[in-house]
């Protein structure tokens, strides 16, 4: 029994310059060092690829194709995962210079210079959560749209918009509810902020800004929650009162934060960021 486990160590253990090598137990690794490393280089470029990707990509000829369930051991044992992709608003390249230059041009903006600015925009809330929804409900009757708009010094007007908003009733909000009360909170000096929705830029709102010499920020490209209501106008009721209990403090804090997002924006290339 004795000369069985020396026989059997022997034959397990192999000396080479003087170094002992013992064969490890199991079947040999079909990859390599240099093949590992490879694989891990591939998906820490580009973390979208697939296994079926890395395999294309690490594949030289006269090698063995390793396999893809192989490769996803390599990558789990370097502690990178699968992982679903957060869904994120597309922003094309093009898009992503304009918001980092905006942001470098406006990062070190102040109190004095975001002073008799305009912040605008429209959003359109549910009246129903989708679980209490009937599918034979057309569609139209379940949501209701509002407009409104601020600025450093007070809270403009909460406006509902009947029927779908185009360039006419945008141009009708801005010249009854938005330009008198912009006169009155900040005179003839204001400068407007709004999105590039196709709307706000076409040629027609454009001429309205240029005969009444109102000047634009330039743009590159919230919710109530918890909240049911049984018809639009109750809806419109909630989120006017929401509206109305909007601080100046909570405007001045978001005005503040104004730099930091700048530099988040500049900090991710123009990709889309937590705010």
């Amino acid at each position: 029994m004795e000369a069985l486990k020396i026989a059997s160590s022997v034959t397990q253990t192999s000396k080479v310059d003087g170094v002992v090598h013992r064969q490890s137990p199991g079947r040999p690794r079909t990859t390599s060092r240099a093949l590992d490393r490879n694989i891990l280089r591939a998906c820490r470029e580009d973390p979208r690829r697939t296994s079926t990707d890395i395999q294309v990509s690490v594949t030289s000829p006269n090698k063995p194709v390793p396999l893809r369930r192989t490769i996803r051991r390599r990558l789990q044992v370097a502690g990178l995962h699968g992982r679903r992709p957060v869904k994120k608003q597309l922003v094309s390249l093009k898009n992503r210079k304009a918001r980092v230059e905006w942001a470098k041009q406006h990062l070190s903006w102040g109190p004095r210079e975001w002073a008799n600015h305009i912040w605008s925009d429209e959003l359109k809330f549910k009246i129903y959560a989708p679980q209490y929804q009937c599918p034979t409900v057309k569609h139209g009757g379940g949501s209701v749209m509002v407009w409104g708009c601020f600025s450093d010094t007070s809270m403009g007007l909460l406006k509902i918009i009947f029927g779908t908003m185009d360039r006419y009733v945008y141009e009708d909000i801005l010249e009854n509810t938005m330009r008198p009360w912009a006169r009155a909170n900040l005179g003839r000096s204001g400068v407007f902020q709004q999105d590039n929705d196709p709307k706000h830029t076409s040629g027609h709102v454009t001429n309205w800004f240029r005969r009444r010499r109102m000047d634009l920020l330039g743009w590159p490209k919230r919710r109530l929650k918890g909240v049911r209501a049984s018809n639009a106008n109750q809806k419109f009721a909630q989120l006017e009162a929401a509206w109305k209990s909007i601080s100046m403090t909570v405007v001045q804090t978001i005005l503040d934060s104004i730099p930091r997002r700048c530099q988040a924006v500049i900090d991710a290339k123009g990709y889309p960021t937590k705010y």
